[in-house]
């Protein structure tokens, strides 16, 4: 029976060597390659596999600014995002750039057969943990708060509050070009385009 091949994006070498013998043990599948960053996987022109298991924190590279860079050179990939990240942030970029599933690493185990069959499959797999989190995200849409820092946290309340730009700089102590570069921040992090946007999303997380 041909088996599937998957490779291995992963710096814990301890942790590939774990998820290597549980994959190959398998019927269906075996490891093919494996490497240490995405850079190094994005730079071998000799590639065989049905799946890309992906770690997120890694040097050089991490995982999720590799999703798109790896798409578009193998744009019929399927990624799983193997790892023990499960903050929203890197859980929705991840689904956005086009990842197949998102599974946390101490769920890997018992269950990477039964992921990677939906995903050989044409489906999409998230662990029950992840899952919990997009639903609580979908359950508060202001979410996207997340992304602030404390200081961008600050000036968009200060926004909402009516202060003037040049206002806000001295709340802070910082110059006018200082508060644009952050509102130019949170904007690009909210993904939004206007104050009435900014206004709907701190005031319903408030």
């Amino acid at each position: 029976m041909e088996k599937y091949n998957v490779i291995i994006i992963e710096d814990d070498l301890q942790m590939t060597d774990y998820i290597i013998s549980n994959i190959n043990s398998s019927t269906s599948y075996q490891v093919s390659k494996t490497y240490t960053n995405p850079k190094l996987f994005l730079t071998d022109t000799d590639q065989v596999f049905d799946i890309i298991l992906l770690d997120v924190i890694m040097p050089e590279m991490n995982g999720i600014d590799a999703i798109l860079p790896i798409l578009t050179k193998y744009p019929e990939a399927s990624i799983i995002m193997n790892t023990i990240m499960d903050n929203s942030e890197s859980i929705f970029s991840a689904l956005k750039f086009g990842v197949v599933g998102y599974i946390d690493k101490q769920y890997f185990e018992k269950n990477y057969s039964e992921v990677f069959e939906i995903v050989i499959n044409g489906g999409a797999y998230i662990t029950p943990k992840i899952a919990r989190k997009v639903v609580s995200s979908f359950n508060n849409p202001n979410i996207r708060l997340e992304k602030l820092t404390q200081r961008e946290n600050e000036i968009a309340h200060a926004i909402i509050q009516g202060l003037s730009y040049k206002l806000i700089a001295d709340r802070f102590s910082v110059s006018i070009d200082t508060v644009r570069i952050h509102i130019k921040s949170i904007y690009r992090k909210l993904k939004i385009n206007s104050k009435g946007e900014l206004f709907s999303i701190v005031s319903n997380n408030s």
